[in-house]
């Protein structure tokens, strides 16, 4: 039996028909056949809750950013008028100046040879309407609805919640390939309150029989405004059908849709090119990625090439090596159609990755994909990693104009020779992957304000706050450590965290959190200088020799001496690691054995994973 969020004891409750199983989270409350079909795994209402709360925030950005814009242009069309009827005044006056003065008539045939005063009276001035400038006064702007898609919907929970709980949301539109979904979708949405509406009705009959309006969303026109001669279409509109047709249908400029929510069974890479190409110029691409045994695992390269164009690490920062594949795999196919992509949240999450995206169009800002994108070589040994960016852009500056131009070129290589340096293992390629910023600071800032605003409103508010306050405060460098894992390869006693925090910090390279890992650092030094942090520790906490074989990497690693001194007295700046409270910042497997569940129902197709309760959590 599921768990209900929060707030889910404030929906009415219904009669459950038999067969069915009723599960409530937060706004919604839908029916589940007991037979097969519903998918329902743990853990995944924070995905949900989630994806709500940025759906709604980047909502509010956006429309932000266009009243600022429609404010601008109305600022322009004021002061343009102004200029205008100003100019049309100066001219009438001009006019009425000249004909005031004395005219001299020449004598003509009939009439008298004198001279003659023409006046013009005032009010003949023609005088700018003011019907204008009184009705650009009385427009107001109005706030941006948008059409959200999302293309496997399953029972339809996350669609019913986009609905219900994001305020400027138009309408949804649900899809799935299996029937048995979207029967149940259908039932889901009507249920709730959502679907189509004709003559007051939530049903039309058919033959005798209620039976939900059909909604070919194919041909369906996102802007077309609704009227009398066209019935309410309902919030969340159903479909059965391919999702990468549905989204090739909706790449048309007219028909495109703002957000789109991708959250396959497994890979979320046969959807992409659709995607791209079906979101609107500064829309929202939602993508969730579950095969973390192919991207953040060198068990399966072939497979991750294969999906991702790009080839995993064996290393403890595998998780972020995933979201890197993962983002590097949606700007190349963005690229191809003129379109770049701005990460402005991207989490690994338990066994999942969660991103999300801004989709623009600028062929110019396309250019500059190559000098996002590295290789990685890492050392098979002590992880070690160093870059290799594809391409670099580099800015020359005009003598006589002043203008800056910005050349794109290729990168010299390698970064490294064949084996580490410190402790002489050989290095192994990983990528190419995305190496730009993983997340947009002020989205987060804007993200968790929304969360603090009302955190009963989420029933993984908790949670939410802890990992978006480590995501607005993770440093942009790639990659993170954990000084027990540093401390392995030395076969040392593990260091406290703080202390080495406070050496980084000492030493002036500064320090975050990561969100993908607990008890980790993100710094901008070097490895070699992290490496060296460990070799002054050493000094006080001396490793037994006699455990270590000659010519082992430890021995490599101990062999060398630092080349400065640490300072491992506590850094004022070590307290902001924690914010200074109590947060949720990494999950506690729930359950033993716990992970994505299997398929549900004969079917072979890509399915959303639902779940029926709360995650529990740890603090830290």
């Amino acid at each position: 039996m599921s768990v209900p969020s929060a707030s889910s004891d404030t929906a009415p409750s219904i009669a459950v028909p038999p067969g069915y199983t009723l599960h409530k989270e937060n706004s919604a409350q839908i029916i589940l056949p007991d037979s097969n079909g519903a998918f329902l795994n743990p853990v995944q209402e924070f995905n949900r809750d989630l994806s709500v709360a940025c759906i709604t925030v980047w909502s509010e950005l956006a429309n932000e950013e266009r009243k600022r814009k429609w404010d601008d242009k109305k600022k322009r069309r004021q002061e343009s008028a102004e200029k205008m009827a100003k100019k049309q005044k100066d001219a009438a006056n001009t006019k009425v100046s000249s004909e005031k003065a004395p005219v001299a008539v020449v004598a003509q045939e009939g009439i008298p040879n004198a001279d003659l005063e023409m006046d013009v009276d005032d009010s003949a001035l023609v005088e700018m309407p003011s019907s204008t400038s009184e009705k650009q006064n009385k427009d107001e702007y109005k706030p941006h609805t948008f059409t959200l898609l999302e293309a496997l919907s399953a029972t339809g929970l996350r669609s019913i919640r986009y609905a219900k709980e994001i305020p400027l949301v138009r309408y949804v539109i649900a899809n799935d390939l299996s029937p048995e979904a979207v029967e149940t979708m259908r039932k889901n949405v009507e249920l709730n309150g959502l679907g189509p509406q004709r003559s007051g009705s939530l049903a039309r009959i058919n033959g005798g029989s209620t039976a939900p309006v059909s909604l070919d969303v194919a041909g369906a026109n996102p802007t077309e405004p609704q009227n009398s001669a066209r019935p309410n279409l309902g919030k969340v509109r159903v479909n059965e059908g391919d999702a990468c047709a549905l989204m090739y249908s909706h790449r048309a400029e007219r028909s495109r849709v703002d957000v789109v929510d991708l959250d396959p069974y497994g890979t979320a890479a046969p959807f992409m090119d659709g995607a791209v190409q079906c979101v609107n110029d500064g829309g929202l691409l939602c993508v969730t990625c579950t095969d973390l045994s192919v991207l953040a695992n060198t068990n399966y390269p072939e497979k991750c090439y294969a999906n991702y164009g790009g080839v995993p690490a064996k290393a403890e920062y595998c998780h972020e090596v995933a979201l890197r594949l993962v983002l590097h795999s949606i700007s190349t196919t963005a690229a191809k159609y003129g379109r770049f992509i701005e990460p402005i949240l991207s989490l690994s999450i338990d066994f999942y990755v969660r991103l999300f995206i801004k989709v623009r169009a600028a062929p110019i800002e396309v250019k500059k994909a190559a000098s996002k994108t590295s290789l990685y070589y890492i050392c098979t040994g002590c992880q070690s990693f160093h870059a290799q960016p594809l391409g670099k852009v580099v800015e020359k500056v005009h003598e006589a104009t002043g203008n800056t131009n910005h050349l794109y070129k290729t990168q010299a290589g390698p970064p490294i020779s064949s084996d580490c340096p410190e402790c002489g293992n050989p290095f192994h390629v990983a990528g190419p992957m995305w190496s730009g910023p993983l997340h947009s600071k002020e989205f987060a800032v804007k993200l968790l304000e929304h969360i603090e605003k009302d955190p009963k409103k989420y029933g993984t508010s908790p949670r939410m706050k802890g990992m978006v306050t480590v995501a607005s405060e993770e440093l942009e460098t790639p990659f993170y450590f954990t000084p027990t894992k540093i401390a392995s390869f030395f076969h040392c006693q593990s260091p406290p965290l703080e202390e080495i925090a406070s050496a980084l910090l000492h030493a002036g390279h500064p320090i975050s959190r990561s969100h993908a890992c607990a008890g980790s650092l993100k710094t901008t030094a070097t490895r070699e200088e992290v490496l060296d942090v460990f070799r002054n520790w050493i000094k006080t906490h001396p490793v037994k020799m006699e455990n270590i074989k000659a010519g082992s990497p430890a021995s490599r690693l101990l062999a060398k001496e630092p080349k400065t001194d640490a300072n491992f007295k506590k850094h004022a700046m070590v307290s902001a690691l924690s914010g200074g409270a109590k947060l949720v910042r990494y999950q506690q497997n729930p359950t033993p054995n716990w992970g994505p569940a299997a398929k549900a129902g004969p079917s072979k197709r890509k399915r959303t994973r639902d779940e029926t309760s709360a995650p529990s959590v740890v603090t830290e």
